[in-house]
């Protein structure tokens, strides 16, 4: 029972290890108002910021935006905002914008994150473009920027 256990533990260990910190698609962004789904249109009408109606609103990148949300107690937050914020200073045109997840559940819930740190890259227009849940790496977020045109 015991081997079991273990073997279970490194496998999960292994799985996480693997895919924490990988910018992977988007989630869709909850419509708080409106319940129902839409009726597909023509012509799709162009995607909000997702910081539209924010205290962010303003401090979106003229390239892109990296946010990041993150909650007092978690240790990986602190190296996300610094490998972050190293790379806001590096790239022309990024900007870091931080939320504390635990005071802002409304943004939290609207965007679907489930656990800190969780990285989203926004495009200029503040555009979700692609998310990582928990720590990325500086290489993983320079390449996700590269996807930017």
């Amino acid at each position: 029972m015991l081997v079991v256990a273990v073997v279970a533990a490194l496998a999960f260990g292994g799985y996480r290890a693997l895919t924490d910190g990988r910018f992977r698609g988007t989630h869709q962004v909850r419509d708080a108002e409106t319940a129902e789904p839409e009726q597909p249109q023509a012509v799709e009408p162009t995607p909000d910021s997702l910081l539209a109606e924010t205290a962010w609103a303003d401090q979106l990148g003229e390239r892109a935006t990296l946010l990041q949300f993150s909650s007092a107690f978690c240790a990986p937050c602190r190296a996300t905002r610094r490998i972050l914020t190293e790379v806001a200073e590096v790239v022309p045109g990024v900007a870091h914008v931080e939320v504390d997840a635990e005071h802002h559940l409304d943004l939290v819930r609207r965007v679907g994150i489930l656990r800190t740190p969780t990285t989203l890259v926004l495009d200029a227009d503040g555009v979700e473009v692609t998310r990582a849940a928990g720590a990325p790496r500086k290489e993983q977020v320079l390449q996700a920027l590269s996807r930017l045109t």
